[in-house]
């Protein structure tokens, strides 16, 4: 995909012209540096505190639902993240299916590398293939601009490779940045997106809970994630893995498309999404 043109958003022009005013502040009176330095460093808490807030569009550009013309078609985007993994995601591919659903997988490279015949899966039956980093590390948000365009970079490169096509959208861990990610993106012709709703999956243990969650006000346009990776388990029965039990997404999945037919809705994958 062609590279994206970045335009910095007006919170960090504003930022930028903060900068600016404290380093001219300083050369004019140099006895004001503890004030313009205090201003610097209020604004840089200010900035990593929003890359905290994964909905946030104040950094750049953020799909968190749907465009209006999908909406009005009454399709809800449905994404999956953390995967692939070996047990739960084929049962979701056939879960989607049978309900003649379609999603977006946001996979973890290094995870995708070791399991090249599910991403194959993914593409076949008809879903996309997303960037959710090259290893998902926990420190994302916190990392240099070489750093992220290493994580970036590294997985959209194995994930074209392994999907033969490259992914359109990128979701951060946890879906927490900074404001260096928006440029790398750009670089690599890649969109933010985040959710409008999402159910805990990976870390509640209680389907209903679960599902609640993600119909409660569900609307049109809606974008839903929930997990084929780090899956949550019931604690019921010998399914293996943390608690044992059986993985919540396969339970909530087959609920949540009832619902969406039972409204008039339909689950697509982010392909439905027009190029800007």
């Amino acid at each position: 995909m062609a590279e994206l043109r970045w335009t910095p958003s007006p919170l960090l022009h504003a930022s930028a012209a903060l900068h600016v005013a404290a380093l001219a502040g300083v050369a004019a009176l140099p006895t004001a540096w503890p004030w313009a330095l205090g201003a610097v460093a209020g604004n840089h808490a200010l900035l990593g505190a929003i890359g905290l807030w994964p909905r946030s569009s104040l950094l750049g550009p953020n799909l968190r639902r749907l465009p209006v013309e999908n909406a009005q078609r009454g399709q809800v985007g449905l994404c999956f993240d953390d995967g692939p993994d070996p047990e739960v995601t084929p049962a979701v591919l056939d879960q989607l299916d049978r309900g003649g659903a379609k999603a977006s997988f946001f996979c973890i490279a290094d995870r995708a590398a070791r399991h090249p015949a599910l991403i194959e899966a993914i593409v076949r039956r008809g879903h996309t293939v997303e960037n959710h980093s090259w290893h998902h590390s926990h420190r994302f948000a916190t990392m240099g601009i070489g750093a992220i365009r290493r994580e970036v970079g590294e997985a959209q490169r194995i994930l074209t490779d392994l999907a033969g096509r490259p992914p359109r959208f990128f979701k951060p861990p946890a879906g927490l940045r900074n404001p260096l990610l928006d440029p790398v993106l750009a670089g690599f012709g890649l969109r933010l997106a985040t959710w409008t709703r999402r159910g805990f999956d990976a870390v509640r243990r209680d389907p209903a809970g679960v599902e609640r969650r993600l119909v409660r006000d569900l609307a049109p346009g809606d974008l839903l994630m929930l997990h084929d990776g780090s899956a949550a388990r019931d604690g019921n029965g010998n399914g293996g893995g943390d608690g044992g039990g059986r993985p919540v997404v396969l339970t909530v999945l087959p609920r949540l498309l009832d619902t969406l037919a039972a409204r008039g809705l339909t689950a697509v994958s982010l392909e439905v999404v027009a190029d800007d």
